[in-house]
């Protein structure tokens, strides 16, 4: 590609709004431009190093018995409301409708439509286990895109879907997921961690997600240096301090002005925040049937402690959650600032489990300026539900050894998700077993975000002066720069050097070295070539590898040979990466 035909420029200075490098970059360099909010165009640069992400996923899913499908962005709205998504999912789907009046989807997953496929092709245990992808556009009307490709509203993935009849077959699917998606982050030069985590609108029994430790990533991370524990903080569970072992004391008011946080509660009665309990108030956005309803939800935790409404919202079956306000505390009976679960009506109450083994804790009196001192869970007041409702921290104890857990932030790349038969039940997806019965077919669904992918990529591999491309997915392998003295020759080595293989950007610009140069280091192909009168006169061209400083002088006859081993050098590297990666459930 000769860089005076390229349809992009790059820029001197990145456009308002790129907050984060790997952003900046992309524009800066004519990978990428917005067209709106989370809505971006690829331009020729970013398409070739897309074209090699998408040829890695193909690999490696179909390494493991995929095969590609291409399934539809725009579905009908009766394959959601079979499953209820319709229903729970809220305005981050994308309905409208047709010239008929029909109600539509703009695809954000393909779960229903996978269901619907495999309700019509699969009959019986003998045409499993199979297992289905594509690379696809999908559309999620994020009220926050943020960092350029990393948090878009449309975006691409791969989708794959595997069809089991057995759960054992269905864990070696996913397991083989496992392996395959770290083979094809290590093969994009990636390196990724895989974590706990929430399974969310997808529903099923477990989920990992894959994600790429950065510190602009929006997920915080729990990770245990001893023994390997890690989770994502929206599930992560923690060991939490035993309770003491102490008689249960006459609960007494006490005044307390002023004190509406538990600092302040914790302060003024000199008591530490671990002996009291904090109330925490939410408006839960529940399904019921075919209708969304409000309930009030009072999550009782430790004062020492953070509420989860990731693990509150999974334990109500919310869609989301919000704060109540005042008026809607009152109404129940509450005192904002001084409310307690003791005698209350009209709310539904979730304890945490740390809660119900902390005797003697101080807890509102539903009056202002007056708690309780000495409240236990048992004797004083009762939950709807005991579960685990405390975000974990970092210095909390790690759940399988105990050790402090450490903590850290990352960008999900990549999701895996068990999810049984909750669609196949739904949309009637059976298959005749041995014994002739009928059965839902057995599903796991796994993605990885295309766009997201790239956007990390440059994030990792980046300096000062612009992007460093890995040659798995470099958009091409040789930047071929002509200064004065050396266009004819470099026209000469253009024509060899294409055929002998290699894929080069050829800058033929009229453009002073140093705008080339700077250009070359911004688009961060990853050697380059600089033909000059100097250069040639010393029998050779110079030859940088773009993330080494030293530059070599390499003689014409031995180029091709000489860059041909050189790439396949940067790829055996790479290669090198991808190895077994232990099984963590």
């Amino acid at each position: 590609m000769r860089m005076r035909h390229l349809f992009s420029q790059t820029l001197r200075e990145a456009p308002a709004g790129a907050e984060v490098a790997s952003y900046e970059l992309l524009l800066r360099a004519g990978f990428i431009r917005p067209l709106a909010a989370g809505v971006f165009s690829y331009l020729p640069l970013a398409q070739r190093s897309l074209h090699k992400i998408n040829a890695i996923l193909r690999q490696e899913i179909e390494a493991i018995g995929g095969q590609e499908v291409h399934m539809p962005v725009v579905h009908p709205a009766g394959l959601w409301q079979e499953t209820n998504r319709w229903y729970a999912i809220g305005d981050e789907m994308g309905r409208f409708r047709d010239k008929n009046g029909r109600d539509m989807v703009l695809a954000m997953t393909h779960e229903e439509v996978v269901a619907d496929l495999t309700r019509r092709e699969i009959q019986s245990y003998r045409q499993l286990p199979r297992l289905i992808y594509h690379i696809q556009t999908k559309w999620r009307d994020d009220p926050r895109p943020r960092a350029g490709l990393i948090r878009a509203r449309e975006f691409t993935m791969l989708d794959s879907y595997s069809l089991d009849a057995t759960e054992e077959s269905l864990d070696q699917q996913y397991r083989a997921h496992y392996q395959a998606y770290f083979n094809i982050f290590n093969r994009c030069a990636l390196p990724t961690i895989a974590v706990s985590s929430d399974v969310g609108m997808m529903g099923g029994s477990l989920a990992h997600e894959f994600m790429h430790l950065t510190p602009i990533g929006e997920d915080t991370l729990l990770l245990c240096n001893a023994c390997g524990f890690k989770a994502n903080r929206q599930i992560a569970p923690f060991r939490k301090p035993a309770g003491t072992d102490e008689a249960l004391l006459p609960t007494e008011k006490v005044a307390t002005p002023g004190t509406k946080t538990i600092a302040d509660l914790a302060a003024f009665l000199g008591v530490p925040k671990a002996q009291t309990a904090k109330a925490v108030f939410m408006m839960a956005t529940i399904t019921e049937g075919q209708a969304d309803v409000e309930r009030l939800i009072f999550a009782v935790v430790r004062g020492d402690m953070e509420l989860n409404e990731t693990k509150l919202a999974n334990a109500v079956a919310a869609k989301s959650l919000r704060p109540a306000t005042d008026e809607e505390i009152r109404a129940i009976g509450a005192v904002p600032g001084y409310a307690s679960p003791i005698g209350l009506r009209g709310a539904r109450v979730l304890v945490d489990d740390a809660v119900t083994s902390s005797p003697n804790l101080v807890a509102g009196a539903n009056e202002e300026g007056y708690h309780l001192r000495h409240v236990n869970y048992g004797r004083d007041f009762q939950a709807d539900l005991v579960t685990d409702l405390a975000a974990a921290q970092a210095g909390d104890g790690c759940p399988r050894c105990g050790t402090p857990l450490q903590q850290a932030r990352g960008v999900e790349m990549g999701n895996i998700f068990k999810l049984g038969t909750r669609y196949s039940a739904a949309m009637g997806a059976t298959f005749l077993d041995q014994d002739g019965q009928s059965r839902p077919v057995i599903m796991g669904s796994y993605g990885i975000g295309v766009g997201r992918l790239l956007a990390c990529i440059a994030e990792a591999h980046r300096d000062d002066y612009g992007l460093i491309w890995p040659i798995s997915v470099a958009p091409f392998q040789v930047h071929l720069v002509a200064l004065r003295g050396g266009f004819e020759m470099a026209e000469t080595l253009y024509t060899q050097l294409q055929a002998a293989g290699l894929e080069v950007l050829f800058d033929d610009r009229d453009e002073s070295p140093g705008v080339k140069f700077n250009d070359a280091d911004l688009i961060g192909v990853p050697i380059r070539l600089t033909v000059s009168k100097r250069a040639l006169e010393q029998g050779g061209v110079e030859f940088k590898l773009r993330h080494e400083q030293a530059r070599a002088l390499i003689p014409l006859a031995d180029l091709p040979d000489h860059l041909q081993a050189t790439v396949a050098q940067l790829h055996a590297a790479i290669q090198a990466t991808v190895v077994p990666v232990p099984y963590e459930a």
